[in-house]
């Protein structure tokens, strides 16, 4: 299976499928969408009003990858379920992090 991140040269690219109102603010692993291309599965207890829940997953992203949160950054899909999301740092040690938390 293919990684739904890739490092960059200041850090790492990740593809997120983002589940708003989900119950609780957790990252439940990997699934592939109908084209076959992988991302992070995430939900977040927060409503999309406001960017409520963009705050809310880059706060869970933060916390689970031990990374400031002025570190992520949404790059697309501000209003889509499928997000692309920038985090700052070395890519070595933030990959090594989304392995263990994903046990990929």
């Amino acid at each position: 299976m293919t990684r739904p991140w890739s490092e960059t040269n200041d850090g790492l690219l990740l593809t997120v499928r983002l589940t708003p109102k989900g119950g609780q603010d957790k990252i439940d692993g990997i699934i592939t969408d109908t084209y076959g291309r992988p991302a992070i599965k995430a939900r977040v207890s927060a409503a999309p009003v406001d960017g409520a829940a963009n705050a809310a997953l880059i706060k869970l992203l933060a916390k689970e990858l031990h990374t400031p949160k002025s570190t992520i950054r949404l790059e697309s899909g501000e209003t889509a379920r499928i997000k692309r999301l920038s985090v700052r740092g070395d890519a070595a040690t933030l990959s090594s992090s989304l392995q263990k938390i994903l046990k990929y």
